[in-house]
């Protein structure tokens, strides 16, 4: 398994070492030790989600607030996203930045996303599955939800038109948030 850091700190990209031979492919999607050795610190998943999505629709971008706020472990086991991560910690010097990731069932790769962090995807394949493990349970009062294409973030989604439920297109302005971490 490769850990590799990215421009926000925190944000890891995790490529997992694939055994390929006639009869497919194996690979170890994750490793608590290894995982835990490369960040430092003890890392607890609580519940693990999943998702099907049809092409363009975007979800996101959410969070949890504090108390309640989760650090996730994605990855896609059929299709492709764009997946997409933006720093909401107060005095980080990457504060409103964003990362984006290919995420496929083609290059395995693993995005982590800690605590502070919003979190939304694209999905760029019909019948595409989102698998995420979190750090804490899912709680509907803490849940909040960042326009998914706000001008100041000024992410390139990439697609055209976007699916986009109620919910996110109600998401809340960057201008006027006010960050829980």
């Amino acid at each position: 398994m490769e850990i590799r850091e990215t421009k926000i700190e925190g944000l890891l990209v995790i490529q997992p070492r694939i055994f390929k031979d006639d009869r497919g492919l194996f690979f170890e999607s994750f490793n608590q030790l290894k995982f835990e050795k490369h960040l430092g610190q003890e890392i607890t998943f609580v519940q693990d989600n999943e998702s099907v999505s049809k092409k363009n629709v975007v979800r996101g971008l959410h969070f949890q607030s504090p108390p309640h706020a989760q650090g996730k472990l994605v990855h896609v086991a059929q299709g492709s996203v764009l997946d997409v991560a933006v720093d909401l910690r107060k005095g980080s010097l990457t504060y409103g930045q964003w990362h984006s990731e290919l995420l496929s069932s083609e290059n395995h790769t693993l995005f982590w996303i800690p605590e502070g962090f919003a979190h939304g995807f694209v999905s760029l394949e019909e019948n595409t599955t989102f698998i995420y493990k979190c750090t804490n349970y899912y709680n509907p009062e803490s849940e909040r939800t960042i326009c998914w294409n706000d001008e100041l973030l000024s992410i390139d989604w990439g697609i055209f038109p976007p699916i986009i439920s109620s919910k996110d297109k109600e998401g809340e302005k960057f201008a006027n948030f006010a960050t829980p971490y």
